[in-house]
C-alpha cells in the first residue's frame, strides 16, 4: 500500500496552540480582570474595617446587634443546610435511580429559584404568611409569626438555597448509574442498606461540595431575608442585612467589619470547595 494514502496523527492539542503572546495577552487580560472586580473590593474590605484599628475592629463586632445578626445568621445556616441536605438527597436519589411521572416537573421545580428573583420570593411568603396575607388571619390567630421573625428567615434561606445540594447530585448519580444498588439489592440488602453503604459513599464528595455551597449562600442572602425579616434590629437582622444598616447610618468601621466576616466566609468557602475538588479528582483518577 502506498504511503501516500496514510495521514499523520494530528496532535491532540493543535486546536489551543496559540501564539506566545496571545497567551500572555489573555492571561494578562484574566488577571487584571479579577484585580479589579475580586482582588481590590476584598482588601479593601478589610483595609476600611481595620482602619481605626484591631481595637475599634473587635468593638464593632462585639456589639451587641453586631452580635446578634452573627448569631442568627449561624442559626438560620443550621437550620436551613441540614433540611436542604435532607431533600437534595431524597430528591437526587430519585431523579437519579427511578423513573415516575412528574420527573420533569420536579427537576424544573428544583431550579426555580435561580430563576426567580430572590426579593420575589419573599414577597411570596409575606402575601402567604404575612398579617394580611392569605394565612395571616389564622396564623395570627393560633398565634404563630413566621414573618418578622425567625421562621420567615428560615423559609427564605431553604428556597434560595434548597438547588445547591440537589443539583450537584443529581448529574453525580445520574453518571454513575444504579448497577450497583441493584447488586445490593440482589444480594439481599434492604433500601436503607443499600443507600447507606453503597449510594452515599459514592457522593460523599459531591455531597459535601454541595454542602458548602449552599451554607455559604444561606450566611449570605440579602433579598429574600430583607423582605421577611422587617429589619429589627437585634432580632430579626442577620448579617448582611446588619451591614446595610450600619452604612445606611454612616458607621462605615463597624460596617466593614461585619462584612469582613463574611468575606472570610467566602475564602473559607473557595478554600473548602478547592479541598473538595482535589480529593474528588483523586479518587476519580484512582479509580481510572
Amino acid at each position: 500500500m502506498s504511503n501516500a494514502n496514510v495521514t499523520a496523527p494530528i496532535p491532540r492539542n493543535i486546536a489551543t496552540r496559540e501564539a506566545t503572546w496571545v497567551r500572555w495577552l489573555l492571561i494578562a487580560i484574566t488577571l487584571v480582570f479579577l484585580t479589579a472586580f475580586l482582588f481590590v473590593p476584598l482588601l479593601s474590605v478589610f483595609v476600611e474595617a481595620l482602619r481605626n484599628g484591631v481595637d475599634a475592629y473587635w468593638e464593632a463586632l462585639k456589639e451587641p446587634d453586631a452580635l446578634s445578626a452573627i448569631k442568627l445568621t449561624v442559626l438560620v445556616a443550621v437550620i436551613a443546610v441540614p433540611l436542604n441536605l435532607v431533600f437534595g438527597l431524597a430528591a437526587a436519589w430519585a431523579i437519579a435511580k427511578f423513573e415516575f411521572r412528574g420527573k420533569s416537573l420536579l427537576i424544573t421545580l428544583i431550579d426555580l429559584p435561580f430563576s426567580v428573583s430572590p426579593v420575589i420570593a419573599g414577597l411570596v411568603y409575606v402575601l402567604l404568611f404575612g398579617l394580611q396575607g392569605w394565612m395571616g388571619p389564622w396564623l395570627a390567630e393560633h398565634d404563630i409569626q413566621l414573618i418578622f421573625a425567625v421562621p420567615g428567615l428560615v423559609l427564605a434561606t431553604l428556597f434560595v438555597t434548597f438547588p445547591f445540594i440537589a443539583r450537584e447530585l443529581i448529574p453525580l448519580m445520574q453518571e454513575q448509574g444504579k448497577e450497583e444498588e441493584e447488586a445490593a439489592v440482589s444480594l439481599g440488602a434492604s433500601g436503607w442498606q443499600t443507600f447507606w453503604h453503597v449510594t452515599l459513599p459514592n457522593v460523599k464528595w459531591g455531597l459535601l461540595y454541595g454542602v458548602i455551597l449552599c451554607n455559604a449562600r444561606a450566611m449570605g442572602e440579602f433579598g429574600a431575608v430583607s423582605v421577611v425579616s422587617g429589619h429589627i434590629r437585634g432580632f430579626t437582622n442577620t448579617m448582611p442585612l446588619h451591614v446595610e444598616v450600619l452604612y445606611n447610618e454612616y458607621n462605615f468601621v463597624a460596617a466593614f467589619a461585619v462584612a469582613s466576616l463574611l468575606a472570610l466566609l467566602a475564602l473559607v468557602t473557595l478554600i473548602a470547595k478547592t479541598w473538595v475538588e482535589w480529593h474528588t479528582q483523586r479518587e476519580r483518577s484512582a479509580a481510572h
